[in-house]
């Protein structure tokens, strides 16, 4: 079943959240489906809108939306994507994240909490997390030993592979011709 088809079913029947993938980290999805999909979670009203995978105009009628939770290989130097990405309504859920800082889990949880509050400060005074979210972060660490010790553990945590579930766009417009 497909996840846009999950994600309507539980919305439908009253679920309150989902992991929705999180376009960084291990679980990595297509970025503009899973935008299509967080759509689908939270707005009253979604436009047709082929390029997230939103084939036909919905409208919720005001009724309840569902957290899009975003775990699976997050920590640190993700945050600003995340937030970026899912804004303020969403669930950040770390779990090696938090878990694999070295000193432990507080200070794992202290380095999380720094960060997203970091990303939400700067993005309110108008930064761009998208082109200056690692710098966020760095300057951050200027004031947070847990979030410093947190950067220099994931530094080198990279997963690079293509996702599975794409849009076939391309396709599309072939059968047109």
């Amino acid at each position: 079943m497909h996840f846009r088809v999950l994600a309507k079913v539980l919305r439908m029947t009253g679920g309150d959240h989902i992991h929705s993938g999180t376009i960084v980290g291990k679980l990595e999805g297509e970025r503009e489906i899973t935008l299509g999909f967080v759509d689908l979670l939270r707005d009253d009203f979604i436009e047709k809108d082929r390029s997230h995978g939103i084939y036909f105009t919905q409208d919720w009628v005001s009724q309840p939306g569902v957290l899009p939770v975003a775990s699976g290989g997050i920590h640190v130097w993700h945050m600003p994507a995340l937030n970026e990405i899912f804004g303020d309504d969403s669930v950040p859920q770390f779990g090696g994240g938090t878990l694999g800082n070295p000193w432990g889990n507080a200070p794992g949880d202290v380095a999380n909490r720094v960060a997203l509050e970091a990303c939400v400060q700067d993005r309110n005074e108008g930064r761009d997390l998208a082109i200056e979210g690692n710098e966020i972060i760095r300057e951050a660490t200027k004031w947070s030993p847990e979030l410093a010790i947190a950067c220099e553990v994931r530094k080198e945590i990279k997963f690079e592979f293509h996702a599975m579930d794409t849009l076939d766009t391309d396709k599309d417009e072939d059968k047109k011709k």
